[in-house]
């Protein structure tokens, strides 16, 4: 379907997560549940001012939107970028965290184990369908979780990583085990250059600022 919005390539081969993700739960997540998020956002934005917006934009504008049809908008505008941000949050090569991201995991949570124990008790505990993330407010670490579309983003939190606890996640590969499934994300595929650049970006935007 044409539109303002395409459905972003992977930053990987769909096999790439396996065993831990298996191509095939990712050929689902993607090709079927991403690309509907696109063609419903491109179909609701059709004709509105939201069609020229950027999707950070789009997002930030329809959150808590009372309007039965800016909902929607969220709904579809919130899960295309939750999505682009989950599969960039993963990685099937070995990374490390920055020597700024290190620190400031110290700071926070004392070390990497207890952020990753936090980060999937937060997934763990998320009632029904939505995300666990790991955040920075200026430079200052954290975990915050939410249900269905909503993310940190919207609100203007700085996001460093996410992990998707939507059932189709997971379900394919782990049936109902969410902590498995957490347990194994956390622990093999999280792109900690993907968070360290996001916290470098912080960074800059706050300097910037000041100058």
């Amino acid at each position: 379907m044409s539109g303002p919005f395409k459905l972003a390539p992977l930053p990987w081969d769909e096999d790439a997560l396996a065993p831990t993700i298996s191509a095939n739960t990712i050929s689902f997540h993607y090709h079927k549940h991403h690309q509907t998020y696109v063609d419903t956002l491109n179909k609701l934005v059709a004709g509105t001012p939201y069609a020229d917006m950027k999707l950070e934009q789009i997002v930030q504008k329809t959150t808590g939107a009372g309007d039965a049809k800016e909902k929607q908008i969220f709904n579809n505008a919130g899960q295309v970028w939750n999505h682009d941000f989950y599969w960039r949050s993963l990685t099937p090569s070995k990374t490390q965290p920055s020597a700024q991201l290190d620190s400031a995991i110290a700071a926070a949570f004392g070390g990497r184990d207890e952020l990753i124990a936090q980060l999937a008790e937060a997934g763990k505990t998320q009632f029904g369908s939505g995300w666990a993330w790991l955040v920075s407010k200026g430079g200052k670490l954290a975990i915050e979780k939410t249900p269905n579309a909503e993310n940190p983003m919207a609100k203007g939190v700085n996001c460093l990583l996410t992990v998707d606890v939507w059932e189709h996640a997971y379900y394919l590969d782990y049936q109902n085990a969410r902590p498995k499934y957490l347990e194994a994300v956390l622990g093999k595929l999280l792109n900690w250059d993907f968070a360290s650049q996001n916290l470098t970006k912080e960074d800059q935007a706050v300097r910037a600022a000041a100058e």
